[in-house]
């Protein structure tokens, strides 16, 4: 009999909430990068709601842009290195998935490897890697380089990183290990596998020092929702983070990713998409827009416009009219389908450059949904059921409150229409999403069986 199709859930928590005057709230986390028992409540209100993971976001710059006064009210300037706070929270944690954003860009394929393939060992088959290739132009300051790398070479570039990275967490077979005390043979060195990899990019000879994975190897995720990105996503991706706020919009991407996945020599069934979603979520309706408009009214215009100066990679936004109309703009270098997604909306709605920067301060291009637990989920069941995500990357506004608003209020309401798990079926993060176990490149035959 074949199981019902369910849910998944990933928590994606910024520093203090996702909204940029979170930090604001009196209630909130303040101690973004010192805290880690800030960290710690929140992946244990994830895990206590059975989300499938918690998902960092990253950037590797502080940004020096705009006004020392805007600067200087910024709240997510500091926060903790992603695999170093996952690592921690792998011994405190028993089922969520642990997912971190790692750049293509400013790494290297080994030393990433290695990195998620402990994390994965730490936490008994729970990691994921994020893989971006930075949408922030200053990382290229920190990392020996005069300016970013165009969007196209960025590309280029990460998918052979992803096909190094890849190889390498095959470099050893399951059962390679035999530690017989009694022979005195420690591993079977047939089941090691040397990758020799020699690139445009990259020169890797392997093996990985890492024993393979307990869920095969660490699941990996992407977002990008350019021509390119959408490539990628088919390519490479297992999880695939995107933005749209219509379900329109949600559909011709879900269907479009999913078109190309078989020409990478995928299956669907190996692809989940996960719409960025920000609930707001009250007993009433009148609660909830009481607590979104209690939020917007904390954002400092010089914070407003510096944040979407960032999100759409343009700067100057401060010599325009504040509630003027937002003019035509030229595409940039750094997160480009972003950009585009957010002016469209400007040019659909006929916003003023205030009100774009309203919009961008908390769902920052994602779904948005204010209401009661029923009307939230009527967004997600809709979304889910209609062709447009196997689940969502839940945006809490402000930490801890308003993820505990969806744990305890939207969670409760989709396992009683049957969309969302009781308990977990898996101790990894692939057992958990319903993805099968990936088949070694060193291994051509044999049935792709699903993970535990």
């Amino acid at each position: 009999m074949k199981q019902r199709r369910m849910m998944r859930l990933g928590a994606f928590v910024h520093e203090t909430g996702q909204h940029v005057a979170a930090w604001r709230h009196p209630e909130a986390h303040a101690l973004s990068g010192v805290s880690f028992a800030q960290m710690l409540e929140t992946a244990q209100l994830a895990e206590r709601g059975k989300f499938d993971l918690l998902f960092l976001a990253d950037s590797a710059a502080v940004s020096l842009a705009g006004s020392a006064d805007a600067r200087g009210r910024m709240g997510k300037v500091v926060k903790f290195e992603p695999m170093t706070i996952l690592s921690a929270l792998a011994a405190v944690t028993k089922n969520l998935g642990l997912v971190a954003t790692s750049t293509t860009t400013y790494n290297e394929p080994y030393t990433l490897a290695r990195q998620f393939a402990s994390l994965d060992q730490i936490s008994g088959g729970r990691s994921g890697w994020n893989l971006v290739t930075s949408n922030n132009e200053a990382d290229a300051l920190n990392y020996s380089k005069d300016e970013h790398l165009a969007h196209a070479d960025r590309y280029e570039r990460a998918i052979e990183f992803a096909d190094v990275v890849n190889g390498l967490w095959d470099s050893w077979d399951a059962d390679a290990f035999r530690r017989d005390k009694e022979s005195g043979v420690f591993f079977d060195p047939s089941k090691l596998h040397v990758l020799n990899h020699k690139g445009k990019h990259f020169k890797v000879r392997g093996p990985l020092n890492v024993a393979r994975s307990p869920q095969g190897r660490p699941v990996l995720v992407q977002a990008g929702a350019s021509g390119t990105g959408r490539d990628v996503a088919a390519r490479l991706a297992e999880l695939v983070f995107t933005a749209q706020t219509t379900i329109e919009q949600g559909r011709e991407f879900y269907s479009d990713v999913m078109a190309r996945v078989p020409k990478f020599g995928r299956t669907p069934e190996e692809v989940k998409v996960m719409p960025g979603f920000y609930p707001v979520v009250g007993r009433t309706e009148a609660e909830a827009r009481e607590k979104f408009e209690y939020l917007q009214s904390l954002i400092q215009p010089a914070v407003g416009l510096a944040i979407l100066e960032h999100t759409i990679g343009v700067h100057g936004l401060d010599k325009l009219p504040l509630h003027g109309p937002v003019p035509e703009m030229a595409d940039t270098n750094g997160p480009l389908s972003r950009q585009r997604l957010l002016l469209e909306a400007a040019r659909r709605d006929k916003l003023t450059l205030w009100q774009l920067c309203l919009l961008n301060a908390g769902p920052r291009g994602h779904v948005l949904a204010i209401g009661t637990p029923e009307q939230v989920a009527d967004v997600m069941e809709e979304w889910f059921v209609g062709g447009a995500a196997d689940g969502f990357n839940v945006m809490p506004a402000w930490l801890p409150g308003s993820l505990a608003d969806f744990v305890e209020m939207v969670i409760p309401e989709l396992q009683r229409r049957g969309l969302f798990r009781t308990e977990y079926e898996s101790t990894t993060l692939r057992g958990n999403l319903g993805l099968p176990l990936p088949r070694s490149r060193f291994h051509t035959t044999g049935v792709v069986e699903a993970a535990q």
